[in-house]
């Protein structure tokens, strides 16, 4: 396949596509209808146009028959009067007439067997059109069902994602939730255990270090003076002894 040819064939394609997309089922129903029904006025306006044809040859059917009718007086009174010569004259008009009326007769028998060609063409043709009609109105009814269908499927595929979406949120906030009950759980049991009990006390290390160096001193200098105390009011042993006789 050539350049062009292929440029052609992608042309089309993408035409073809987009007619697809612009084109309304109902619309081109609908177009399709009216013009079959343009189709049948059509017709029956020529039915009218040779029915009136046909009515115009009998008319003029009508009057050279009268014609004839009044040829042939015409000649019985020559013959009456003894003028064959009139008489004569007056037949040939009549033959004359008669060939015309003959003409005309053939004639309105082909537009006769026209009009009645034509009348059963319509008749077929408007069977036709109402039988599309009611397919037509089928289809239309066949594809709104589908649109709405179809809309109602978008909408509940718009809806699941967003419900996978929200899903996905809960699941996050759900995972949020338990860090957080984790993490409080964590601090309670420190606090149960007395780990962070040193953390109300404030401070840095070395202050903690050298507060206790500064209690064991005070309890070191207690114990001395106790001792002291008790060393100068308590009686010697032997004191203790003769007491005890």
């Amino acid at each position: 396949m050539s350049f062009f040819s292929r440029l052609k064939a992608i042309f089309g394609a993408k035409a073809s596509r987009a007619l697809d997309q612009a084109e309304d089922p109902n619309e081109m129903l609908d177009y399709s209808y009216e013009r079959q029904r343009d189709l049948l006025t059509k017709v029956r306006r020529g039915v009218a146009d040779v029915a009136t044809s046909r009515k115009r040859l009998e008319l003029q059917e009508a009057k050279l028959q009268e014609g004839v009718v009044k040829l042939e007086g015409q000649a019985r009174q020559a013959l009456a009067a003894g003028r064959e010569d009139l008489a004569r004259t007056a037949l040939e008009r009549k033959a004359g007439v008669q060939a015309q009326l003959g003409s005309i007769g053939a004639q309105r028998e082909q537009l006769q067997a026209e009009q009645d060609k034509l009348s059963a063409a319509e008749q077929k043709l408007e069977t036709r059109i109402e039988a599309f009609r009611v397919r037509k109105e089928t289809i239309k009814a066949q594809y709104s069902a589908a649109e709405a269908q179809t809309r109602i499927g978008e909408a509940f595929s718009g809806i699941s994602e967003d419900m996978a979406d929200v899903g996905m949120a809960m699941e996050r906030a759900e995972d949020k939730v338990q860090t957080m009950q984790a993490r409080a759980g964590a601090i309670d049991e420190l606090l149960e255990s007395g780990a962070l009990d040193d953390l109300s006390t404030g401070g840095d290390v070395v202050d903690r270090e050298l507060a206790a160096l500064s209690s064991q001193s005070a309890v070191e200098e207690d114990l001395a003076r106790l001792k002291g105390e008790i060393g100068a009011g308590s009686p010697s042993a032997g004191e203790l002894g003769e007491g005890a006789r």
